[in-house]
């Protein structure tokens, strides 16, 4: 298993996270609270114009037709600004999943309109209680049962739920499922399913990672300008080694979330396995960043009014959507525990 990032996918992530620096600061975020969507089509038309959205679209629909593990370093960039708006939830779960349907007048009549920024789908499974980003979706794609339907706007009522994280709309999604809506049923749906929760998943944990490292970043700035006694606090030791204590298993956590992604895109047998394994370990460290950005910042890094907060409240809502620690927890016990399963350091990436 080779999933070292090829030149031209570092280069990409280079030119992508300097947009997203630039465009996406504390300050329009901040901005998009005010506002009643929380989302700004501008951005969108711009996240479009760049090839974003379409990247997991397949060429003969007017995408890139890239994978998981081209997409993968630019998620993490997408957690490192926190992003507002859906571009990892599209690229990752709401394109492979029309994509894979059997019924192809939904992926004619949608991808292409995916790639040039013009609609956006929401995904809404039982694994998550409430959907992203209902309120914008032009299409839903939903779970009832053993079934997914491909469902439009004027067919659901939204009911809107607050979330930790303000930058994050959630809405319970009320619809009637017919035979006309149904696209996928059974084992199919049932497979269909799974992926989408492991893609789903995976994109959690990539911006977990990039959430994380801006937390570190954050707290690094701030120590070296704060000072006690004269000096920088960030000279002390014990302020020392709680971010080291972070980058540790945030270093850690780089390779395993890289692994998922190379299983996802090649169909590895053991791919839930891998993606639940990044998702508890990259959760973890952004988690752990969040505390310990809060400590060395002392009483200030829980107030409003520093930046801190718009990642550390992310970086808690992503730990549980997609699957929280317990569900991921049991996948890896499964596959561990399993009889026939050949483990040790000789197979750990194979």
């Amino acid at each position: 298993m080779d999933f070292t990032f090829t030149e031209d996918q570092l280069l990409f992530q280079e030119e992508i996270i300097k947009f997203l620096v630039n465009e996406i600061t504390p300050e329009k975020i901040r901005e998009l609270w005010e506002t009643d969507s929380g989302r700004s089509n501008e951005l969108w038309a711009q996240l479009a114009e760049l090839g974003l959205t379409g990247m997991t679209v397949p060429e003969e629909f007017g995408g890139l037709g890239m994978n998981e593990v081209d997409f993968v370093l630019l998620a993490q960039e997408c957690g490192y600004v926190a992003l507002p708006e859906p571009l990892v939830e599209t690229v990752l779960v709401a394109v492979p999943l029309i994509n894979s349907l059997p019924v192809d007048s939904v992926k004619f009549a949608w991808l292409p309109r995916i790639a040039s920024g013009e609609a956006k789908v929401a995904v809404g499974l039982t694994q998550n209680l409430l959907v992203a980003d209902a309120h914008i979706a032009d299409l839903f794609l939903l779970q009832y049962d053993e079934e997914i339907h491909a469902v439009t706007k004027s067919h659901v009522k939204l009911t809107h739920n607050a979330s930790v994280d303000p930058s994050r709309k959630l809405f319970s999604v009320q619809w009637t499922p017919s035979t006309a809506t149904c696209v996928a049923k059974g084992t199919e749906a049932k497979k269909l399913i799974e992926q989408s929760i492991n893609r789903g998943a995976l994109g959690a944990a990539a911006q977990a990672l990039g959430l994380a490292r801006r937390m570190i970043d954050i707290s690094v700035k701030y120590t070296s300008e704060r000072q006690q006694f004269g000096k920088a606090i960030g000279t002390f030791q014990a302020v020392k080694h709680r971010m080291a204590n972070v980058a540790v298993p945030l270093e850690y956590s780089k390779a395993v979330v890289a692994r998922a992604a190379y299983s996802i895109a090649n169909h590895h047998p053991d791919a839930a396995a891998h993606v639940s394994h990044a998702k508890i370990v990259a959760c973890e460290a952004a988690v752990l960043a969040a505390k310990n950005s809060i400590q060395v910042h002392g009483a200030m890094g829980y107030t409003w009014e520093v930046d801190l907060h718009i990642y550390m409240k992310k970086a808690w809502a992503l730990n549980n959507t997609w699957g929280d620690a317990a569900f991921h927890k049991n996948r890896v016990t499964d596959f561990v525990l399993s009889d026939d399963n050949k483990i040790g350091a000789g197979r750990t990436f194979m």
